[in-house]
């Protein structure tokens, strides 16, 4: 395949288990941009996680945040935003209490971070800033881009009340739960993009680890799963490469990349 288009998963995908990229990642998609090869990057992260020191991600291709609740399309110069309405939030979050009391629950709005109690994260996402502690009547009145329940062992029943209303990721080896709109999708933000690039998704390939990727894996071109990845995703891609700890985007881009000079 010779892919117009390249869309790349951050955590357990190309970020390795540091969550640092590599410099074999830095070389060869520079030189992928360089050489016309559109780069988008499609994450569950929020803005603010994706400026690592070693790249910025967004000085060389298009951001989809929040598993497609949030990006920026510059071929129309606008921003997409898909949120959760606050009354939905609000029955939401109440669910979990009543499931689970001391759910640790926190929410995104656009790029702002929040949760009722106190909340370390560093370890677990890595994170240098956990979520702004604000009152339960705060929480409950913004419109959410999405909803983050770490460590809750209710997933069923929060499937069986709002899976058909909200789009419900658990991710993370169970330990992550996502929410965002049902509007929201990697795939769904990806379209748009290639549309405006007046581009389809044959013209993708597409890299991914974890459940968030299932349906770019089903709508890509060529689908390629990481050595870490799910057995799900593994299942249905067309190829699988090397962990992400061993370079496996790099391993793979490289190649391509040395075809496209080979042919040039």
């Amino acid at each position: 395949m010779k892919p117009k288009v390249i869309i790349i998963d951050l955590d357990g995908t190309l970020l390795n288990s540091s969550k640092t990229i590599s410099m074999k990642s830095i070389e060869v998609l520079k030189g992928l941009k360089a050489n016309g090869i559109h780069l988008i990057f499609a994450t569950a992260r929020p803005p603010r996680c994706t400026n690592f020191k070693e790249l910025n991600l967004a000085s060389i291709g298009t951001m989809v945040y929040y598993n497609g609740a949030l990006f920026h399309c510059s071929q129309t110069n606008k921003q997409i935003h898909f949120s959760i309405p606050k009354k939905k939030t609000k029955e939401l979050i109440d669910f979990c209490l009543f499931l689970d009391n001391a759910a640790n629950i926190s929410i995104e709005v656009k790029d702002k971070w929040y949760s009722s109690k106190s909340l370390d994260y560093t370890d677990m996402m890595k994170v240098e800033q956990n979520p702004t502690i604000i009152s339960y009547e705060e929480l409950i009145g913004y419109d959410c881009t999405k909803v983050l329940l770490t460590n809750f062992s209710q997933s069923e029943q929060l499937l069986n009340k709002f899976g058909k209303e909200l789009n419900i990721l658990i991710t993370d080896h169970g330990e992550l739960i996502q929410i965002m709109s049902q509007k929201s999708s990697k795939e769904s933000a990806v379209e748009y993009i290639l549309d405006q690039l007046q581009l389809t998704f044959h013209d993708a390939m597409c890299f991914g680890d974890d459940f968030n990727d299932l349906g770019l894996f089903q709508a890509c071109g060529y689908s390629i799963a990481m050595g870490n990845a799910i057995k799900e995703l593994k299942e249905i891609a067309d190829n699988i490469t090397e962990t992400n700890d061993n370079d496996g985007v790099a391993i793979v881009l490289e190649k391509y990349s040395n075809r496209m000079q080979v042919s040039h």
